[in-house]
């Protein structure tokens, strides 16, 4: 998908939002974006966010995009094992 179709799509999602409470429209455009979008298309979005600072998304969408990027990388940080089954990290390795 083209970076431009994304972020097309992005704010959208954000004029959907608009009429909301600001925090409300952050967290549903957020929420939208974890729940409906494939992995690869978040990934892209986190992508346009780190390289072209979110270039083209509307303030509201950035915002959401944002909030879902700092959820998502706050899920990896989660997820990611900080010892193994065997009774080690990297020391217990050599390492």
């Amino acid at each position: 998908m083209q970076d431009q179709d994304l972020i097309r799509m992005a704010n959208q999602i954000a004029a959907f939002f608009e009429p909301y409470p600001h925090d409300e429209a952050v967290a549903g455009i957020a929420d939208h974006m974890r729940s409906f979008w494939e992995p690869r298309m978040r990934i892209q979005m986190c992508s346009i966010l780190d390289n072209d600072g979110g270039k083209g998304l509307t303030p509201l969408a950035l915002e959401g995009a944002q909030e879902m990027n700092k959820a998502s990388r706050a899920a990896a940080d989660e997820a990611a094992p900080t010892d193994n089954k065997f009774g080690g990290g990297k020391e217990s390795h050599g390492v």
